[in-house]
């Protein structure tokens, strides 16, 4: 019960995103977004033809992890996030009838849409676990919010 209550008091805030994002970068930025949720994974993925690809990715049992593997579009619930074009949440992947238009290992996601510069569909950013993940209030505007932040500070690192 106690850890319950210390993750909703430290549950991230837009400030405060802002200013690790700028002062330490995505991976820190990712991490920040990460302590609001029981998600092992934070990251952020580009729609790239039939494949959401890993652009970066924040693991919060291995510090060391920045990027993850990408992932054909039919294992991925970031297909269901792009193609609704809105944020999914999926508390777990084995009852959630959404769930079986994808197949793969997650069990519980959260997702929200990334736009580019020219307002076009780019990608996800996205908590998700393979395991099943304890229930606590996300924050998905902040997520809705920090997706186009992220995106524009991932542009240099992607030219």
């Amino acid at each position: 019960m106690a850890s319950s209550s210390t993750n909703r008091s430290a549950l991230p805030d837009l400030p405060t995103f802002r200013q690790v994002l700028q002062q330490h970068g995505v991976h820190a930025a990712l991490g920040y977004l990460n302590r609001g949720t029981t998600h092992r994974y934070t990251g952020v993925f580009r729609f790239d033809g039939q494949h959401s690809r890993n652009l970066m990715l924040f693991d919060r049992y291995d510090a060391r992890v920045r990027q993850g593997k990408d992932v054909p579009l039919v294992e991925a619930f970031c297909s269901l996030v792009g193609s609704q074009r809105e944020s999914l949440q999926i508390l777990d992947a084995l009852t959630d009838s959404r769930a079986q238009q994808v197949n793969t290992l997650v069990v519980s996601y959260c997702g929200v849409v990334i736009y580019d510069a020219d307002g076009q569909l780019y990608g996800t950013l996205c908590h998700y676990d393979l395991d099943l993940c304890q229930q606590i209030p996300l924050n998905l505007q902040l997520l809705e919010v920090a997706a186009p932040l992220l995106y524009a500070a991932l542009q240099p690192a992607a030219s």
